[in-house]
C-alpha cells in the first residue's frame, strides 16, 4: 500500500501546534509498523525551516501547471526521515512569509498548494493508494481529486481520508473567489455552505472517509455547541466517520530519553526524579525551593477555549492552599496581563508569558499536578505528555480529554476530571487532588498509574491502517 499524507505542517520541519506533532509522528509509526507499505508526507517549503534541514533537501523535480488562469509551477524537494519521504513544495511567493498562517491570501496560498499536490502526483509519477488530508488548509486536495481530476485514469483508484483536527477552523471565504482563486467554477454545490465557501465542508462531503482526533470528539461534533455550524454536515457523513485518538511521540516526550529536563528518570525512580526536577525548576524560576509543597502547572494558549476564564475566576482562592503555581503560555492580551498581575499579588506564583518547548518539558518533569480545563478539546496532547512524566492531570471531561484521562477512583484511573464548564467544579477538583497529595502512599500509586498510561502512536497507527485497508477493499 502506498500512503501520502497531505499537511500544512509537520515536525520538525515546520509546526505551530498539535497538527505538526501528529504529522511528525503518525506517518513514521505507520511506516515502521507496516514495512510493506510506502509512506510519504507532502507539505509547503516554508522559509522558516531550520538550516539543518534545508541542507538535507534533495531536489526531486520542477513541475509546471495551470492554476486557474495563471501559469504556475513549483520545485519539489524531499528529505528521508526514517522510512518516510517528506516532500516539500517550494514557491517563494506563497511560502517565503516568515510564518505559516495568518496572511491576507491564505485562501490562495493553500489552494495553490493543494493543486500542486495533485500535479506532483501526476508529473512525478508518485501516485498513492491512499491520500490522507488534514484540516482546512489541505481540504482542497481532496476536493480537486474528486472533481476537476475525477476523470484522470491514473488517479481514479485513489481513496481519500480527511481528518478534522479542529472544526473551529473551517476555511471560510467569500463565494466570489470560487472561480478566480479556487479555479472551481461549476462546483459551488460542493463548497458553498451558509452563504460562503467552506473548504472543510467540501472535504467532508467528497472524501471517502472522515476521521477526527478522538472518539468522543467525533460524537460531540454531532451537536451544534461543538460543531461550529457544521453539525448537519457531520450528521450526513456519520456513516463514513470515526474518531481515532492521537498519540504522543515518546522519543521526544519522555523523562527517560526525551532530553531537555534537569534530571532523567523512569518508572523505577519517578518519585526521586520528579523531586530533583521540582527543586531545580523552583530554583530557575525564582520560587522557594520546597520539596513538600505540591507544584501545580499550566502550559497552554491563553484563550477562553482553553478554560482560562475558569482559572482566572478561582485562582486567587486556590492559591490560599499550600501550593505553588507556574503558568507558561501566550495568547489574548487580557489573560497575559491577568497572570502578570497575579504573580505580583502572590509569592507562590510564576507567570511565564512566552512559548518555550524546553521550559515546558522541564515543567512537565517537575510538576505534581497539571491543569487542563478546556471548554472544548478535540484531542489534546498536553494531558498525555503530563502522564508520560508522571504528572497527574486535572482535566475537564470533554473531547479527547474524556477518552484519555480516567478519574481517580475508577478503573484505569490516571488523573482527575470534572464534567461541567464551571469554575468551582474546577476549584473543587484541584482541591481533591491537593488533598490526595497529602496521602503519600495513594498519591505515589496514582503517579505510577499516570506514568504507565500508554498513549503511543502504535495504537493509533494500527487503527488508521485498518481504515486504509478497508478503503482498499472498496
Amino acid at each position: 500500500m502506498k500512503i501520502l499524507y497531505v499537511t500544512s505542517e509537520a515536525n520538525p520541519y515546520a509546526a505551530s501546534g498539535g497538527l505538526g506533532d501528529v504529522l511528525g509522528a503518525l506517518p513514521i509509526t505507520v511506516a515502521e509498523d507496516n514495512p510493506d507499505s510506502e509512506v510519504g508526507v507532502i507539505m509547503p517549503l516554508y522559509s522558516t525551516m531550520k538550516a539543518e534541514y534545508v541542507q538535507k533537501l534533495e531536489k526531486v523535480k520542477d513541475i509546471t501547471f495551470k492554476y486557474g488562469w495563471r501559469d504556475s509551477g513549483a520545485s519539489i524537494y524531499k528529505i528521508r526521515n526514517g522510512k518516510v519521504d517528506y516532500y516539500f513544495v517550494e514557491n517563494h511567493y506563497y511560502f517565503e512569509r516568515g510564518r505559516l498562517y495568518g496572511e491576507f491570501d491564505d485562501a490562495e496560498r493553500f489552494a495553490y498548494f493543494s493543486l500542486a499536490v495533485i500535479e506532483f502526483m501526476i508529473q512525478c509519477g508518485n501516485i498513492p493508494d491512499i491520500l490522507h488530508a488534514n484540516d482546512w488548509q489541505t481540504a482542497l486536495s481532496v476536493v480537486y481529486l474528486k472533481t476537476k481530476f475525477a476523470c484522470v485514469d491514473s488517479l481514479k483508484h485513489i481513496r481519500t481520508v480527511y481528518t478534522i483536527h479542529n472544526i473551529e477552523y473551517q476555511g471560510k471565504f467569500d463565494s466570489a473567489i470560487l472561480g478566480d482563486i479556487f479555479a472551481l467554477d461549476g462546483y459551488s454545490n460542493v463548497l458553498e455552505y451558509n452563504g460562503c465557501i467552506n473548504l472543510m465542508k467540501g472535504a467532508i462531503s467528497t472524501s471517502d472517509y472522515i476521521t477526527t482526533v478522538s472518539p468522543n470528539y467525533a460524537y460531540e461534533l454531532r451537536h451544534d455547541f461543538f460543531a461550529f455550524g457544521l453539525a448537519d454536515i457531520i450528521h450526513r457523513a456519520s456513516a463514513k466517520m470515526k474518531g481515532v485518538i492521537n498519540g504522543i511521540d515518546y522519543r521526544y516526550f519522555s523523562p527517560e530519553t526525551g532530553g531537555d529536563i534537569y534530571y532523567s528518570y523512569g518508572l523505577d525512580d519517578v518519585k526521586e526524579g520528579k523531586l530533583k526536577n521540582k527543586l531545580a525548576l523552583q530554583r530557575e524560576v525564582g520560587l522557594p525551593e520546597r520539596a513538600d509543597v505540591p507544584l501545580v502547572v499550566m502550559i497552554t494558549r491563553l484563550a477562553t477555549a482553553k478554560g482560562i476564564d475558569l482559572v482566572s475566576a478561582i485562582i486567587d482562592e486556590l492559591l490560599r492552599e499550600n501550593m505553588q503555581f507556574i503558568l507558561l503560555g501566550t495568547g489574548e492580551a487580557e489573560y497575559e496581563n491577568f497572570f502578570r498581575e497575579l504573580e505580583k499579588r502572590h509569592d507562590n506564583v510564576k507567570s511565564l508569558i512566552k512559548f518555550d518547548r524546553v521550559i515546558s518539558k522541564k515543567m512537565y518533569a517537575a510538576a505534581d499536578i497539571f491543569i487542563m480545563p478546556s471548554k472544548s478539546e478535540p484531542c489534546g496532547l498536553a494531558q498525555m505528555i503530563a502522564c508520560s512524566y508522571g504528572t497527574v492531570p486535572v482535566v475537564r471531561a470533554v473531547g479527547g480529554l474524556f477518552d484519555s484521562i480516567k478519574p481517580y477512583g475508577t478503573d484505569g484511573e490516571n488523573g482527575f476530571t470534572f464534567d461541567n464548564y464551571n469554575a468551582h467544579e474546577l476549584l473543587f477538583t484541584v482541591k481533591r487532588a491537593l488533598d490526595l497529595y497529602k496521602d503519600t502512599e495513594k498519591w505515589d500509586a496514582l503517579v505510577l498509574k499516570a506514568k504507565r498510561s500508554d498513549f503511543s502512536w502504535k495504537i493509533s497507527a494500527d487503527k488508521y491502517m485498518r481504515i486504509y485497508k478497508k478503503l482498499m477493499e472498496w
